[in-house]
């Protein structure tokens, strides 16, 4: 039994970046290959720098439960992206997630009973479990992943929506998203939905704020929740840019607004913009419209292209942010101990039918 008391997290923040990256550095040679640490796209500069894999949340999740000789996943990351891995990874394995606050309030809007609410009342119109297939964006908790497991649903990506959405409506003719309205209505568009049959369900209203017509007329429902970064853009934006840069080409997340969507030249998730921005030729000028950090890395890796961060203002992932320095030398250096702290455990009857879901998806892309 490891007789040493586990290292602190407050005076670890006394100590200067240098100093924090040294020790971060030092626990992670000695760790080897025991330790996988993961680095989200959106993740800060300094803690990315210490990631063995980066990339989006379920392709990071699923590389990590390839790799079976590392006990200890350490994701940087939030929330529902350490599920995610806990759910895929084997259960020898541990997640581990650096600061517990660090969550996404795009995730937040969108609770299981709100959304087990929605489906007693869609099914005092319709008959839900035949009509409606239920879909949750993978930016969503492990319940809900569980529920769409369930009642016959799945799970999508920003990257493979509209394949999911295909999938979705060659199993009923209605589909609940959740609990982005954005990556719905933009997947749903590209598919040929008109706006018409697209209707907005407001959790805590009477049939979600509808009528019975017009959850009848429906062939998509969104949930009325979006992400606090991508919303920051506006068209307004995207004529700044064209007005000031000839040539310019504006590529933008599926998260954002429809019209900003429209205007755009190109939409896609953090994978598919960095694969059309490095693939575009030298002197090419681009606007990109999602989350700072991902930008600024970009300019930085690509200076022979012009690259400008699409809002005038900072948009940056701030419950991502709150994993600092501090917290990845805390993790690591209590694991050099023996000890185990912030460890991701998803109930198993929840992970079972949350593995469902996933499963369903990744047969489908």
């Amino acid at each position: 039994m490891n007789e040493s008391p586990p290292v602190p997290l407050e005076p670890l923040y006394a100590l200067a970046d240098a100093e924090l990256q040294e020790r971060i550095a030092q626990a992670k040679a000695q760790l080897a290959e025991r330790c996988l640490i993961l680095g989200h796209h959106y993740q800060r500069e300094e803690v990315y720098h210490f990631a063995d894999l980066t990339g989006d949340s379920l392709k990071l999740s699923r590389l990590a439960a390839q790799r079976t000789s590392s006990q200890y996943i350490v994701f940087c990351g939030v929330h529902f992206m350490a599920e995610v891995a806990d759910i895929l990874s084997s259960p020898e394995q541990t997640v581990i997630l650096p600061d517990l606050a660090a969550g996404c309030s795009m995730a937040d809007m969108a609770d299981l009973p709100h959304v087990q609410e929605a489906w007693q009342a869609l099914s005092q119109v319709v008959d839900a479990e035949k009509v409606i297939t239920p879909l949750t964006y993978v930016n969503s908790t492990a319940d809900l992943k569980a529920f769409c497991g369930m009642h016959g649903g799945s799970v999508c990506t920003s990257s493979n929506a509209e394949k999911m959405l295909r999938w979705a409506f060659a199993q009923r003719e209605k589909v609940l998203f959740f609990p982005d309205q954005h990556l719905g209505r933009n997947s749903s568009h590209r598919l040929g939905v008109p706006l018409a049959e697209m209707a907005l369900w407001q959790p805590g209203l009477p049939n979600g704020g509808l009528s019975a017509e017009e959850i009848r007329r429906a062939k998509v429902l969104l949930w009325d929740g979006y992400c606090s970064v991508h919303t920051m853009f506006q068209p307004a934006h995207v004529a700044l840019f064209r007005q000031r840069i000839p040539g310019i080409q504006v590529i933008v997340h599926p998260e954002c607004a429809f019209e900003v969507c429209q205007l755009a030249d190109d939409r896609g998730s953090t994978e598919q913009i960095q694969e059309r921005v490095r693939s575009a030729p030298a002197g090419s000028k681009w606007a990109i419209g999602t989350e700072l950090n991902l930008v600024n890395r970009l300019k930085r890796e690509m200076p022979d292209k012009e690259i400008h961060f699409l809002c005038p203002t900072v948009c940056m992932c701030s419950t991502m942010f709150r994993i600092d320095l501090a917290h990845l030398c805390w993790v690591m250096e209590n694991l050099q101990q023996g000890y185990v702290v912030n460890p991701i455990r998803v109930p198993e009857r929840e992970a079972t039918a949350a593995r469902v879901a996933l499963q369903r998806m990744l047969q489908v892309v």
